[in-house]
């Protein structure tokens, strides 16, 4: 994902591939996505954004349906002890959909918010806190605390604590990512998806 962002910042603003890294680092530390700071600055089409770089991605040949992840959402469901399971991304939707279904879990969903390229007047995404709030109304729900957030970014977890959510887990898959941020105070951290059971048992 980050090759094919860096060559649309050196392909369509003309950037040698450090001043593009520096630009793409910056944007997506301040706004929480790349997009963002291109639609702002560069009056760049952020549906022609998306099909030049999320769509162009072979996700067929990278996503493969994951048994282990859809066993421990079925359980999670099955438990009866959460309302709603809502994939809340920064994703445009037919990337969102597309990653859900190859990896054989969109069934397990209730919705999703992501967020609408189409829509750049008004383009919200995580970590901002009008994000969260779109979720919260699309999602149904009625108090922040009554949340379990899971996410990559330490920014985002970050205004999750901040609102008050009730669980707030911070999925590092390797080392702290400078653009992701560091896991804030107050937050769990878990290195496997598949940990879940064993941080918020409660809800297993």
């Amino acid at each position: 994902m980050q090759q094919s962002i860096l060559r649309f910042f050196q392909t369509h603003l003309k950037l040698s591939p450090e001043d593009a890294h520096v630009l793409n680092n910056s944007y997506y530390k301040e706004y929480g996505l790349a997009i963002r700071g291109l639609v702002m600055f560069h009056k760049v089409n952020a549906l022609e954004y998306n099909r030049l770089v999320d769509d162009s991605l072979p996700l067929q040949d990278i996503l493969k349906p994951d048994i282990p992840l859809r066993n421990m959402l079925l359980r999670l469901r099955q438990s009866g002890k959460i309302d709603k399971l809502w994939l809340f991304t920064n994703a445009y939707k037919n990337h969102a959909i597309c990653c859900l279904r190859l990896l054989g879990i969109a069934d397990l969903f209730d919705g999703l918010t992501y967020c609408d390229y189409s829509r750049t007047d008004t383009l919200v995404c995580k970590p901002h806190v009008k994000a969260f709030e779109k979720a919260m109304k699309e999602s149904g729900l009625a108090r922040y605390e009554n949340a379990y957030f899971i996410d990559d970014s330490g920014k985002n977890i970050e205004t999750g604590i901040k609102l008050g959510m009730k669980t707030c887990i911070h999925l590092v898959e390797n080392e702290v990512n400078e653009i992701l941020g560091q896991t804030p105070e107050g937050a769990i951290v878990i290195s496997d998806i598949l940990e879940l059971p064993h941080v918020v048992p409660d809800l297993f």
